[in-house]
């Protein structure tokens, strides 16, 4: 803990306490919110409003830093390990409680129970987790991802799944680039889809995955993408908006079109050739999209959201980033894929190129254009994606020429 990490005040992993509450629930749920999110560390002896480093008085440290230690370990499920130390800053010693991101979520305050007691990081508080949320921390904690869970509610013939099959086919067809993939591509089976996680076998019967219910565009409360153009650069005022439904590969094209009729189209000359250009890059913003699509959180109320700014594109997707993916790893091309059984099926039909590769390759294009680094926010809850436009006033004519 440094000076300048105190004067910049509380975050998403950093909070204050001037003293140890007697009461432990009013920190509790802050240890439970950092081990259910990327770890962060409680600092005793600061002041949270002046940012005060008052510390704690020397005859009681050692007593505090058990009953913080007793505390966790009596109140939390399961079980929270701190690191608890003593750090002196500006001639004052604070006790620091580490909490590291963990890995048995959710953790949830053992007197409220799983249903009340789990507690998430946002915007530097500490909030209540709803069910979607706890639900996701089993998938993720179990090794699962909902998009593969099986719907014994729901029957599928064989016609049906055959069907299926010919159109993830046909659309691979339709995305191929050459002669020597269209002859490549193999057929897509019961078997294949069984492998994918789009399709599950319980008690020898076969039922449609969450996955086969989105790409077939059979819920469309879960499974949707909404788009909106804005006056200005707030949301105060709508100039046309649009809900995409259906099956999600065609959501993906139709969210992707929609961005294009309504950035800027203009005519580059090479030459005495005429070239068209959009403001953006057209191929980073279709992955782009596709990329959220994989890794948004369908159990959360919200949808995909695509905004579009007199200043900027603005892409939201439900669900933070995955356990262990940082904004930095993430902007080097490492990724976690929450959707596993909807990447499986997107890669087949040759709407995603590489695994990992669409951020750098956004980031790099993005400066190609001479435009600002996309800015990546992660909401803990959301993860927000903005593309910057370049201002009219910066559009000179002998470059970008409006058609």
């Amino acid at each position: 803990m440094t000076i300048e990490e105190i004067r910049a005040g509380e975050s998403k992993n950093i909070e204050f306490k001037v003293s140890r509450p007697e009461k432990s629930i009013k920190y509790m749920k802050t240890v439970v919110a950092f081990a259910n999110g990327k770890g962060g560390r409680l600092v005793f002896g600061i002041d949270d409003k002046t940012k005060e480093v008052v510390g704690i008085p020397e005859d009681s440290i050692f007593k505090e830093m058990d009953a913080i230690a007793s505390a966790i370990s009596d109140s939390c499920e399961p079980i929270i390990i701190p690191d608890i130390y003593l750090q002196t800053i500006e001639g004052a010693t604070v006790i620091v409680v580490e909490i590291a991101a963990g890995k048995q979520k959710p953790y949830y305050i053992k007197s409220d129970g799983v249903t009340e007691g789990v507690y998430i990081r946002v915007s530097g508080t500490s909030r209540k987790a709803d069910r979607t949320m706890t639900r996701e921390m089993y998938y993720e904690s179990e090794g699962r991802s909902y998009d593969s869970v099986p719907r014994p509610d729901l029957k599928v013939s064989d016609r049906e799944i055959e069907k299926f099959c010919a159109d993830l086919k046909n659309v691979a067809l339709a995305n191929c680039k050459n002669d020597f993939q269209r002859q490549s591509l193999k057929n897509v089976t019961k078997n294949v889809l069984l492998n994918w996680g789009v399709l599950a076998e319980e008690n020898g019967h076969i039922y449609p995955t969450n996955a086969y219910v989105f790409l077939n565009g059979q819920d469309s409360f879960l499974s949707k993408i909404q788009c909106g153009v804005f006056k200005g650069t707030t949301r105060e005022i709508f100039l046309d908006k649009r809900e995409y439904e259906g099956k999600l590969w065609k959501q993906v094209e139709e969210a992707f079109h929609f961005v294009l009729r309504n950035i800027r189209l203009g005519a580059k000359l090479e030459g005495v050739y005429r070239k068209d250009i959009y403001e953006l890059p057209p191929d980073s913003i279709r992955e782009l999209i596709i990329n959220v699509v994989m890794n948004c959180s369908f159990l959360q109320s919200s949808h995909i959201q695509i905004a579009i700014y007199d200043n900027r594109l603005e892409i939201t997707s439900p669900g933070g980033l995955m356990p262990g993916v940082t904004i930095d790893r993430m902007k080097e091309g490492y990724s976690q894929i929450r959707n596993r059984a909807l990447t499986h099926a997107f890669s087949y039909m040759h709407l995603i190129e590489g695994w990992g590769t669409g951020i750098p390759r956004l980031i790099r294009e993005m400066e190609e254009y001479g435009l600002d680094e996309p800015e990546f926010i992660d909401m803990e809850i959301a993860l927000r994606i903005n593309l910057y436009r370049k201002n009219n006033l910066e559009l000179h004519d002998s470059e970008l020429m409006h058609v």
